[in-house]
């Protein structure tokens, strides 16, 4: 048995303004949407990400995430002066002496979405 990589799924009330942050600011690609089921799958080169409105299953007030997403990028220098000035910043970029270069902003839902590069293929 093999794993395949982990596409998380983030719940909003807000789903079209969800797919416009990710694809406007993050220039990700809007792969499938069906407004009836309240998806939708995007994607950017690798990096997937699956957005619903919550379903009947479970109790949803407001997104609420523990952690955050962690996306491995090759330029954190250009994309970090692509989005500083057009997002909500967590903390702005830096070196950490674990070995990656990094910044962290906020979605339109407050999801913490960090983005890294490691220092060493810079």
């Amino acid at each position: 048995m093999k794993y395949q990589p982990i596409v998380p799924m983030i719940w909003t009330n807000m789903l079209t303004e969800t797919i416009d942050f990710y694809v406007q600011k993050l220039n990700f690609i809007c792969g499938e949407y069906n407004e009836e089921w309240g998806w939708a799958a995007l994607h950017k080169d690798d990096c997937e990400l699956m957005v619903a409105k919550p379903n009947e299953h479970v109790s949803f007030d407001k997104p609420v995430f523990t952690g955050s997403f962690y996306i491995k990028v090759n330029d954190v220098d250009a994309l970090w002066n692509d989005l500083k000035e057009n997002v909500k910043i967590c903390y702005p970029l830096e070196e950490f002496e674990w070995g990656m270069r990094e910044f962290a902003i906020y979605d339109n839902n407050d999801y913490l979405i960090q983005f890294g590069q490691n220092i060493e293929d810079e």
